[in-house]
């Protein structure tokens, strides 16, 4: 497999923190350390608009398929609602008091979830916006949010240390997986919804049974910490983002290591942290701590 760098998106002026494809073929957005949620075109691989100011960081957006809004999770523990028929904020969810990490929509239950700081998991009906259920998932933060593919149940990455997995039915706790000497920072299920995979500050890719629930396999996959794992939807293909600059591609099946996207392998990567990923077909999307988003062709996938 090879990696090209096809573009550059600059202009940023912080770190980018959240990448999230539209449900609008060929529109990606970005959040992060600066006062706006940007809008590009994947078409023309160019700024379009800021599409909102924000008060303080984006850390989370997300895009719900059947739903022409789009929400934005702030450090402020705010959650922003855009209305693309509107075009504009709608609303302002001021339930929570400190950062939200994650932010996942649950399509068949017409479901929002919100992760955040104070250790709780919010769940909100997305035609109405009104609060269902608060979910106490941790002492502490919850960093992300996967949910498997049938949408039975969700697994939450922790700070103290642990993946959270619940039912999605009832929400009720299913099991801990412990195994992470550090805060988990991303969750993933694999397509086939075989396995939950982890990815933490302690640099370890995990691999667990998503049924019994048992470490399949663990992975030495980065120098420091993984900031983000992206799944392609539809190929056996898992990317991983590091605070060590680098991406790398696994096999979904065998987990072994396809590709290094970083400067040491001669390719021109993130010169700071990757913090997020996107797949877009045969694209990859990148942005880190260098304000910069990257788009790779991916050859031979």
């Amino acid at each position: 497999m090879n990696a090209t760098l096809i573009t550059e998106l600059p202009g940023h002026s912080n770190p980018i923190y959240s990448v999230e494809l539209s449900q609008k073929p060929g529109i990606l957005f970005t959040g992060g350390n600066d006062k706006g949620l940007v809008e590009w075109s994947l078409k023309d691989n160019a700024f379009i608009k800021v599409m909102f100011p924000v008060p303080t960081s984006i850390y989370a957006i997300h895009c719900p398929v059947g739903y022409p809004l789009m929400f934005a999770g702030l450090r402020s523990g705010q959650v922003l609602v855009f209305d693309f028929i509107q075009q504009k904020v709608i609303k302002g969810i001021n339930h929570h008091l400190k950062p939200v990490f994650d932010i996942k929509s649950v399509a068949s239950k017409k479901e929002l979830l919100v992760a955040s700081e104070d250790g709780t998991v919010t769940v909100w009906h997305l035609d109405t916006l009104e609060l269902l259920h608060t979910v106490k998932v941790s002492h502490d933060t919850i960093r992300s949010i996967a949910i498997s593919p049938d949408e039975k149940q969700v697994a939450f990455g922790c700070r103290d240390n642990s993946v959270a997995v619940y039912s999605l039915e009832d929400y009720s706790l299913m099991s801990t997986l412990k195994d992470h000497t550090m805060a988990v920072f991303s969750t993933a299920y694999t397509p086939d919804g075989k396995y939950i995979l982890s990815g933490s500050r302690d640099a370890q890719l995990k691999v667990w049974d998503a049924l019994s629930y048992e470490l399949v396999q663990n992975i030495p996959a980065h120098l420091f910490a993984i900031n983000h794992i992206a799944c392609h939807p539809t190929l056996p293909l898992v990317a991983t983002a590091s605070m060590d600059k680098s991406i790398k591609i696994w096999d979904a099946g065998s987990f072994k290591l396809i590709k290094n996207i970083s400067r040491e392998k001669g390719l021109p990567g993130h010169v700071l942290s990757v913090n997020k990923l996107a797949w877009d077909g045969d694209h990859l999307i990148s942005a880190g701590d260098d304000k910069m988003v990257k788009i790779w062709r991916m050859n031979g996938i």
